[in-house]
């Protein structure tokens, strides 16, 4: 993965890590309010997808667009089919 891709994906992970982190010490205050909780896991989520979307993306430019020059463009598209079936 190319070094940009990769301390962009760090750097919204390090965002993700922060969230969560909030919402443990939210959860441990009996009056937090359960919206501003739900608000927090939500900016989880688009930190995480934001990461993927980075890697995602790496891998496009750094791997597959030049895996027919490689030959191996199937095994490509396969086991990014597979990566992204679980998203």
């Amino acid at each position: 993965m190319p070094e940009d891709s990769r301390k962009r994906a760090a750097r919204r992970l390090a965002i993700a890590r922060g969230h969560v982190e909030s919402i443990i010490r939210m959860l441990d205050d009996p009056q937090v309010y359960c919206v501003d909780v739900l608000r927090q896991i939500k900016a989880v989520q688009g930190a995480l997808s934001g990461a993927g979307e980075v890697v995602l993306r790496g891998h496009l430019e750094a791997h597959v667009s030049t895996a027919h020059e490689r030959g191996d463009a199937q095994e490509l598209i396969e086991e990014l089919m597979e990566a992204l079936k679980y998203t």
